[in-house]
């Protein structure tokens, strides 16, 4: 109920005069005779009977729904549904706009790291400090039988995605996860950007900056690939997911110690990228038409 307003009546008069309750005023003189009617003891029988009526109405409500969860359980038939439809609830994906802008400014930001690091490690070098140079240990060179290295890399990877991907649902939870936030709003040629934006990116600070800074060698592959898989977690990416990341880092490392180049990891990466996101859009595309 709103608030109280002044209630004409028909005899002319009112229920307020004065600022006063006058019961006189609106019931006949016989039935006021002898009966004390206080506004406050009034207001307080309203105030009962408007909580009883809301406790019986939440009530009713509860019992419905009570109700409604019993015969989901009674009926075996209909248990499938009614768990699907109380799991199905709206999620929100980032924007195509969002998605790109995000890889755009993290990629730059990682590259710069990259470069940063490899600049400041050969300036220290050329000044005599006991600093490995990064841009001399790990350069950008290229030669043709890298190419067959990165055929190998890039078939080793995928194959492994999917023997995981079919064998460890954890690791097909956190991945289908990932790439629904990721890859959901993107156009396919947005799928090249997003693919080879992170992977030269990544590389340009894992493999090419941080792996010759503390040795060109498997421990420091290693090391290297420990700390890329541990800042692949969140965004629904659970430790599977970092396992995964820590195996990828660990043959990017290998494969940059044995071919002294960053043109390898990095197209590996970006390869590796594109597939992997090629194909889920495949999957999601014909999953959409069944």
């Amino acid at each position: 109920m709103g608030s109280l307003s002044v209630i004409p009546l028909s005899w002319g008069s009112s229920i307020f005069v004065g600022g006063k309750f006058d019961v006189h005023k609106v019931l006949p003189p016989k039935l006021c005779s002898g009966v004390a009617i206080s506004p406050r003891a009034f207001a307080s029988q309203n105030s009962v009977k408007k909580s009883r009526r809301d406790g019986q109405a939440r009530k009713k409500v509860a019992d419905k729904s009570i109700a409604s969860e019993d015969d989901c359980v009674k009926n075996d038939e209909n248990v499938e549904s009614c768990v699907n439809l109380a799991a199905e609830e709206p999620v929100a994906f980032p924007s195509r706009s969002a998605v790109l802008q995000a890889c755009t400014v993290t990629s730059g930001l990682i590259a710069a790291l990259g470069i940063i690091i490899r600049q400041v490690s050969h300036v220290a070098s050329i000044e005599g400090l006991p600093v490995f140079d990064c841009s001399l240990e790990v350069p950008f060179d290229f030669e043709v039988w890298h190419l067959q290295l990165i055929s190998g890399l890039v078939i080793l990877i995928s194959l492994s995605r999917y023997l995981l991907l079919k064998t460890w649902p954890d690791f097909a939870e956190s991945s289908e996860a990932a790439n629904q936030q990721v890859l959901t709003s993107l156009q396919p040629f947005d799928y090249i950007i997003v693919a080879f934006l992170p992977g030269v990116s990544e590389e340009l600070l894992f493999r090419g900056a941080l792996l010759p800074l503390f040795g060109s060698n498997w421990r420091s592959a290693l090391v290297v690939a420990i700390i890329f898989g541990v800042l692949h977690l969140g965004s629904g990416r659970k430790y599977s997911f970092a396992v995964w990341a820590t195996f990828v880092g660990l043959v990017y490392g290998y494969a940059t110690v044995v071919s002294s180049s960053l043109i390898v990891p990095m197209a590996s990466h970006a390869v590796n990228n594109l597939v992997g996101g090629m194909l889920w859009r495949y999957r999601s595309d014909s999953s959409r038409k069944i």
